[in-house]
Parts: structure tokens; C-alpha cells; sequence
């Protein structure tokens, strides 16, 4: 066979090795953005490039497969839901303790779910896989607590930890763990307004709360 069939041959077949490649990649990434949502954003941003970022993600998706996750018993996730309750009550005469407690009852159903109690980094990464929406809530309350640690966090910022661990512990206590693609479109998001990243301000997600508080409040009064 000619010389230059045999060149052109082989650009041909090297051409569509690379094509295929990018076409894998590509689709990589398009999943890993589907799933991970504004989570393959910030990694994307930390790490300040796409491939180590994607890397990272695949790599917590293995570790993940490797754990053994399950949903909370009925009971088990209402017993929780009581204690909670307990700890919210007296957020309004300890804000600190309460947060502090918070902090401790969120381990706890990690825990009892299946999720490993690593470092606090490793911990938001196992979570990221399967509640990629409000792991940032979690990010956020570790943060304030933090400042808190250092006598930088006043009355409202404990308030905005415990609403932020709040929706993690919600979201813990579902049947199942968060499956739906994490990506998010501007008819998904609330009408109220959002705190930086996608947050929903305190006031707002305590609004429910509030009520019950208060009328422990009045009983304790009496």
C-alpha cells in the first residue's frame, strides 16, 4: 500500500481517538455538573482547574459507592426530629449551646446513616455526593462556628448556623438520599430573596420555627 495512504490512514485514526476523547471528557463533565449542581462550581473555583476539580468529584463518587448509607428507621428519624426540637428551644436562652448542640445532633444522624466521621473537610466532601444542594448549608454553619470559637460571632450569626444546619438535618432524615440532578434552573429557586451562594436568609427559614419557640417560651413563663 502507498506511502502516504497508510499516513493518511493513520491521521485519520488519530484524529478520531482524539475526537472520542474529548467526546468522554465532555460528557464526564456534563454529568458531573448535572449531579453535583453548584458544587461542581466551587470545586471548579477551589481547586482552579476543571480536570483537577472533575478528578476530585469522581473520586468522591468512588468513596461513596464504598459506603454503606441507609435512611433512618421511622422512629428513629422522629426521635430525632423531638430532640431537635428540644435543642431549638433553648436556643433563645443559649444561643451558643444551642448551636453547639446542633452541630453535635447533625454528627449523630451522619452517623447513624452510614457516613464516616473523618475531619470536618472529608465530611462535607461524603455529603457533597449525595445532598449536593445543602452541604454548602453545612459549609456555611462550620464557618459561623468557627468565628464563634474566636468571639467573632454575635446573636444573629448563631442564628444563621442553626438555620443552616437545620436544613442539612431536614434533609438527613428523608426517606431516602437526594437523587434528582443537582443542577438548578431560576424557576426551581424560591421567590424570597437568597443569601451569596443560594442560601436562604435566617429570617426566612425560621419562620416556621419561630411560633413554637415562642409559645414554649409562654408556657415556661406560667
Amino acid at each position: 500500500m502507498d506511502t502516504n495512504v497508510l499516513l493518511t490512514i493513520a491521521i485519520l485514526v488519530l484524529l478520531a481517538v482524539i475526537a472520542a476523547a474529548l467526546l468522554m471528557r465532555r460528557k464526564r463533565s456534563q454529568r458531573l455538573a448535572q449531579r453535583f449542581g453548584p458544587e461542581y462550581d466551587r470545586t471548579v473555583e477551589s481547586t482552579g482547574s476543571r480536570s483537577r476539580a472533575e478528578a476530585e468529584l469522581a473520586a468522591r463518587e468512588k468513596r461513596r459507592e464504598k459506603l454503606e448509607i441507609q435512611p433512618l428507621e421511622a422512629a428513629e428519624a422522629q426521635r430525632f426530629r423531638m430532640e431537635w426540637d428540644r435543642v431549638q428551644a433553648r436556643f433563645v436562652d443559649n444561643p451558643r449551646s444551642a448551636v453547639s448542640e446542633a452541630d453535635l445532633l447533625v454528627r449523630d444522624v451522619m452517623m447513624r446513616r452510614g457516613y464516616p466521621m473523618g475531619d470536618f473537610d472529608a465530611r462535607a466532601a461524603d455529603l457533597s455526593v449525595d445532598h449536593p444542594r445543602v452541604v454548602e448549608h453545612y459549609r456555611a454553619a462550620h464557618a459561623i462556628a468557627l468565628r464563634d470559637a474566636q468571639g467573632e460571632a454575635d446573636t444573629e450569626g448563631l442564628r444563621q448556623a442553626f438555620v443552616h444546619y437545620r436544613v442539612l438535618f431536614d434533609e438527613l432524615l428523608q426517606p431516602a438520599p437526594a437523587a434528582a440532578p443537582a443542577r438548578r434552573t431560576a424557576a426551581d429557586d424560591p421567590p424570597a430573596e437568597k443569601l451569596r451562594g443560594g442560601l436562604l436568609p435566617p429570617e426566612r427559614a425560621m419562620a416556621k420555627e419561630e411560633p413554637s419557640v415562642r409559645e414554649r417560651e409562654r408556657h415556661k413563663e406560667k
